[in-house]
């Protein structure tokens, strides 16, 4: 999809939005609560949530167990986190 490029730093920045705030449930890219919602690659792929607008989405208004981030992180944090965790699950985290 276009947007602006992904830059190292939005990465790193991304890494560090969820490792405060997602890590607890998902570690390493595991669901903690849904096993078998987990974001790996194959997972966000099934459940539709294999692009940024899916998991900007999912991470502003939460879902299910999920709570909502919208009020508490900036959009711009949650683009980078967004960015992070669809980079690492390309990676195979």
């Amino acid at each position: 999809s276009a947007g602006k490029p992904i830059y190292a730093s939005d990465l790193i920045a991304g890494e560090q939005i969820f490792s405060a705030n997602c890590s607890a449930c998902h570690a390493g890219g595991n669901n903690a609560i849904i096993p078998d919602k987990t974001l790996k690659k194959d997972a966000l792929e099934e459940n539709g949530m294999n692009s940024i607008a899916a998991i900007t989405t999912q991470v502003k208004n939460g879902k299910n167990a999920m709570p909502a981030f919208g009020g508490r992180l900036a959009d711009e944090d949650i683009d980078n986190v967004a960015n992070y965790v669809l980079n690492q699950s390309e990676q195979g985290w």
